[in-house]
């Protein structure tokens, strides 16, 4: 039986490029071999949206075969896997409805363990290699959850004088949850967004790579407009432009998550 890897895109500083980073490591890790599910936890649905049509994705956000419908009605996430038009990549997508699910979880029975317990068909089944998790960027009973599914999770954080803000929050908010998930690693730091030519690029990772005990990707993902085109066009960006930098950026790096998560 293959060894599942569940690994959670987390940062809860807003536009810090996560959904992005989730779906071109997905899209990557499938065009290397990989069988990937990606899982879209995230209200503002983009990490479905690069990987299907607005109309088809906002159809499945108010059909009842979305993640909002499962974890409301604590389901196996079996059933609500939808194939991607790309090989290997699988992907469960989003409801707007799931902005309010941490009222819904509130009142349930061990309530930070119900995406792990709708999950665990899936993690367990062999089918995948990888499942990528898109949290949104809130530090709530919903990321509580989908932190306690996951084995390992990756931050993203943007270049930008504002990149670093809230990063000790976050670090605090995984320490809580290794109380109830005691096995969940920081896989590392990616950085996004990232202009070289710019002196708080090199303050920023000069600041990454103090911390202590906190693995720093060598891969950057740079500032490209293929990005926002590739987004614009519902598919990541090495389906939209195979020879676009980030492209191939999000190549290195995602042979880098594969490198260090089996370290």
């Amino acid at each position: 039986m293959k060894t599942t890897k569940t690994i959670c895109f987390a940062n809860n500083k807003g536009g810090s490029g996560k959904s992005t980073t989730c779906s071109n490591i997905g899209y990557a890790l499938a065009q290397q071999g990989k069988r990937v599910l990606m899982v879209d936890g995230d209200m503002q649905l983009n990490l479905s949206l690069s990987f299907l049509s607005e109309e088809r994705v906002l159809d499945i956000a108010k059909s009842e075969k979305n993640l909002y419908v499962a974890i409301s009605k604590q389901e196996d996430l079996t059933e609500y896997v939808y194939p991607s038009d790309y090989e290997n990549l699988d992907i469960i997508p989003s409801s707007t409805l799931i902005s309010g699910i941490e009222y819904e979880l509130f009142t349930k029975w061990q309530r930070e363990f119900i995406v792990k317990k709708c999950l665990q068909s899936l993690q367990t089944s062999g089918d995948y290699d990888y499942i990528l998790i898109d949290a949104p960027p809130t530090l709530g009973t919903w990321v509580i959850n989908l932190l306690c599914a996951s084995d390992e999770v990756v931050i993203p954080v943007e270049a930008s004088p504002w990149g670093l803000f809230g990063l000790a929050n976050m670090f605090e908010f995984l320490q809580a949850i290794r109380q109830m998930n005691p096995d969940l690693g920081l896989l590392g730091i990616a950085m996004t967004k990232v202009n070289t030519n710019k002196k708080y690029f090199k303050q920023t990772l000069e600041s990454l790579r103090e911390l202590n005990d906190t693995h720093v990707f060598d891969t950057y993902i740079r500032v490209d407009s293929m990005i926002e085109w590739a987004q614009e066009n519902s598919k990541p960006v090495g389906a939209y432009k195979k020879s676009a930098r980030s492209a191939h950026e999000y190549n290195a790096l995602a042979k880098e998550v594969v490198k260090h998560v089996h370290k």
